[in-house]
């Protein structure tokens, strides 16, 4: 119905930066909010940072300062850009998007997630 693939995860030093990109296609009416989760071994998943389709983000503290959130509209893709990476920031990171879909039915999906690993 709705896929959405990431890319761009990988292993890189502390201080380092990586870009993320997560594209949706599939049977897609409109495509709502974006954002950016991720979830670390043995922690539950959480916020990194999110954006409307009007351009308004949101992020979760420990990323403030340091990743910037943002979309193309027409190709329906959200990037996250994260510089200043920390070991911290180890984890999967997952994509997220609210949609409508042809036929009318709203939903949240999810990517398959990648991995994102800081360490020298």
């Amino acid at each position: 119905q709705v896929q959405l693939v990431e890319s761009g995860g990988g292993l890189v030093q502390p201080g380092g930066s990586l870009r993320l990109s997560c594209a949706a296609s599939g049977s897609i009416f409109r495509v709502y909010g974006m954002g950016w989760y991720r979830q670390a071994p043995g922690k539950q998943r959480e916020l990194v940072a999110a954006i409307t389709s009007g351009g308004t983000t949101n992020y979760a503290d420990s990323g403030k300062g340091r990743f910037t959130i943002s979309r193309d509209n027409a190709k329906n893709t959200v990037y996250l850009q994260m510089n200043s990476l920390k070991p911290e920031d180890t984890a999967v990171y997952y994509c997220n998007a609210d949609v409508t879909v042809i036929g009318g039915a709203f939903s949240g999906f999810w990517g398959q997630g990648t991995q994102v690993t800081v360490s020298s």
